[in-house]
């Protein structure tokens, strides 16, 4: 049930596709994409922007946290980012960007997602 409900607010969110053009404007969209804070020699706190669209950062929570589990692409992906160092919530919107990659990916090719083809 929640699998469905993830896809009805991903493609009510998203549609029209064909707007975006890369999946970083996807990623931009959803508000997913690192607010860098930094001036001159300072560098401060670096966190997500925030500015997209919030019903789909939620929509898009839980799935990440399972796919770091479960899904092996995104697994492999995780468990990189936590041997460099990266706090868990931190690793978690990593999850959540790479999965609206992912589903960029399956709505341009019109071709189910395969782990297969992901880890080559």
């Amino acid at each position: 049930m929640q699998a469905v409900t993830t896809i009805a607010t991903l493609l009510a969110f998203l549609s029209p596709f064909e707007r975006f053009v890369s999946p970083k404007q996807m990623v931009a969209y959803a508000g997913l994409n690192p607010r860098i804070r930094q001036s001159g020699q300072w560098n401060g706190k670096t966190s997500i922007a925030k500015t997209g669209n919030s019903q789909l950062r939620k929509a898009l929570y839980m799935p990440a946290v399972c796919a770091k589990r479960f899904n092996p692409v995104v697994a492999v992906f995780c468990e990189r980012l936590l041997a460099r160092g990266k706090c868990q919530m931190q690793v978690i919107v990593a999850a959540m960007r790479k999965l609206l990659h992912i589903v960029y990916g399956v709505l341009k090719s019109g071709r189910p997602f395969s782990s297969e083809i992901a880890l080559a």
